[in-house]
Order: C-alpha cells, then sequence, then structure tokens
C-alpha cells in the first residue's frame, strides 16, 4: 500500500526518530563503559549493587539499541502488529526511566551510605585480599585521596595503627618512607569518598542532560508511531 500525503511525513519522522532513539541507546552503552573505567575501583570497594548500576544502564541501552531496529522494521513493511508492539515496549521503558528516576532521587543518600560502608570494608581487608587492596591503591592514587573521610581513618586499623603508617598509595611524592609517621606534607589528606562524590557530582550534569533527551524524543517517538499506527489501521483513508 502507498503511503502518501501525511502519512508519508508521518513515516519518514517515525524514521528519523529510530535513528536518534538509536543514537540514544548506544550513548548510554558509552556512558556506562566510561562509567565502568572511571569508576571502576570505587565499584570495586562499593556494594554488589553499586558495582552493577553501569551494568544496568548498557542493558538498557542495548534495550533501545534493538528496540530501535524494530521500530524502523515495522514503520518500512508498515506492519501495524509491529508498529503497536514498538509503541508499548518504547511506553514501557519509558514508565520504567521515570520509576528510576524517583527511585534514584530517594535513595540518594542510601547510595552514598553504602558506598561509605563499602569503603570501610574494604579498608579492614586491606592486605588481606589482593584484588581489593590492589583495587584501593588504585583508587587512592587516581582520586588523590587516603582513606574513606580522611587519611586518619586508617589509624583505626590494628596494622597501620601499630606502625603509625597508611598504604603507600597514600603518598604525595613516590619515596621510601612516606607513609611512615604521615602528615598533611607527605600524603593526601582528603578521603576517597568525597573525590568520589565530586567526580559524580561534575558528570551528574552530562547524565541528566543524557536521560532528558532520551526521555523528549521518546515522547515524540510514542506521539509519531501512534499517528502511523491510526493511519495503517485505517489504510491511509483520513490522512
Amino acid at each position: 500500500m502507498a503511503v502518501e500525503g501525511g502519512m508519508k511525513c508521518v513515516k519518514f519522522l517515525v524514521f528519523i526518530f529510530n535513528f536518534i532513539f538509536w543514537v540514544c541507546g548506544v550513548a548510554l552503552v558509552a556512558i556506562s563503559i566510561y562509567a565502568q573505567l572511571t569508576l571502576n575501583q570505587a565499584l570495586v570497594v562499593g556494594s554488589s549493587s553499586a558495582a552493577s548500576s553501569p551494568v544496568v544502564i548498557m542493558v538498557v541501552g542495548i534495550i533501545i539499541f534493538f528496540i530501535s531496529f524494530f521500530g524502523c522494521c515495522g514503520a518500512w513493511k508498515e506492519s501495524y502488529c509491529m508498529v503497536t508492539t514498538f509503541a508499548v515496549l518504547l511506553s514501557i521503558i519509558f514508565l520504567v526511566e521515570i520509576a528510576a528516576a524517583i527511585a534514584g532521587y530517594v535513595f540518594k543518600d542510601k547510595v552514598r551510605s553504602m558506598l561509605e560502608e563499602g569503603l570501610w570494608d574494604t579498608m579492614r581487608k586491606y592486605g588481606e585480599d589482593a584484588p581489593l587492596t590492589e583495587a584501593v591503591d588504585k583508587l587512592q592514587e587516581d582520586f588523590r585521596c587516603c582513606g574513606a573521610t580522611n587519611y586518619t581513618d586508617w589509624a583505626t586499623i590494628e596494622r597501620f595503627r601499630a606502625n603509625d603508617t597508611v598504604p603507600h598509595s597514600c603518598c604525595r611524592v613516590n619515596t621510601t618512607n612516606c607513609n611512615v609517621h604521615p602528615t598533611a606534607a607527605t600524603i593526601y589528606e582528603e578521603g576517597c569518598l568525597k573525590g568520589i562524590e565530586a567526580w559524580m557530582k561534575k558528570n551528574i550534569l552530562i547524565v541528566a542532560a543524557v536521560a532528558l533527551g532520551i526521555a523528549f524524543f521518546e515522547i515524540l517517538g510514542i506521539i509519531f508511531t501512534c499517528c502511523l499506527m491510526k493511519g495503517i489501521r485505517s489504510g491511509y483513508e483520513v490522512m
């Protein structure tokens, strides 16, 4: 069935939307990979739920990626069933994103406390678990921090309190005894929790902008798809 007039325009818009939607899916995957690589050590020392967050974002991005192709096929074949399924799936994703945003706002303080608890738990296991020890060292070096809230946190751990030392990764300058009898002149004073929070606040605007952009195009996509559904069902007689 030929597509004419306004319906041809709607079909074109659905294609344009799906391309943008596909780009959004790729953007989510890229953001998740960036977050995983940048905060890898922070996620390792944190809770398992915090560590899974970038994975969840990646899964959502992949789902969006494939759904956009599904929408393109439905529009190209002018399949009412495929276009309807696409509209339903897109609406579900939109509702899930709203729920996730609300949950993220409600539990933002809990996420901070979970991260702090994870940092303390890993500090207590420092030197006993090789992967965690390496993760803490890399985290302190990358964020130029020491301990959870400040460098004195290490003094609460027996093995460090006995020798009045801190991990070597706390040192400002890599020298042999820089971690012995630590002072503000030789080691980083601020804790890693503050550094991680600063990084998150710095990048939250990027995440928010991407999320708002995706939501905007999802709404447009739902509207255009519903118009196309109506046109396909009526045989374009109303267009």
